[in-house]
This record gives structure tokens, sequence and C-alpha cells, in this order.
């Protein structure tokens, strides 16, 4: 299984910064992409984000980092799914 990740340029930039990428080694297997793989490609426009302070209960930040990296995604994903529930709700069917 392939395991795709995103990230922006900026975030590559600043992995790359820290150490955290480098070029495929000498002997890394070559992926042989066939001549349309790019012919429907789409840029896919992020939602806008915006930085906010926020005061969480200690044990629910913890629950969220012991899943590993991205707990801060998972966290604004909660967020969504109640977002969407409570619109959901309050539209006339």
């Amino acid at each position: 299984m392939t395991n795709i990740k995103r990230h922006s340029l900026d975030d590559i930039k600043a992995m790359k910064a820290k150490g955290e990428v480098s070029p495929p080694t000498p002997d890394a297997d070559e992926i042989d992409l066939p001549e349309d793989f790019w012919d429907n490609a789409k840029v896919v426009d992020r939602r806008n984000k915006k930085s906010v302070h926020l005061r969480v209960d200690a044990d629910v930040l913890d629950f969220f980092k012991d899943e590993g990296k991205g707990h801060l995604t998972r966290m604004n994903a909660v967020l969504r799914s109640y977002v969407q529930a409570q619109k959901n709700r309050h539209t006339p069917s």
C-alpha cells in the first residue's frame, strides 16, 4: 500500500532545511509513469486556515497527540464534522 501524504511546497522546504527530506538513493527503484499521467491533473486549492490560540483540556490534547503526527489536523477534522452535523441539523428538509 502506498503511503501518500500532503505537504505544501513551504512544508517541504522547511523539512529539507531540517534534514528531514533527502533525495532518493542511487539504488532507489525508478517509478515508471505512463505518458498521460499528468494529462488530467488538477491543482487543488486548500481551504484558507486561520491561526488561533486555543486552550483545551490536557487529556483531550493528549488523546489526539497519542495518535501520532497530525494531531492538529485530526482535531480540525473533528470540529469540521461537528460543524457539518450542526448545519445538517438546522437545514430544513
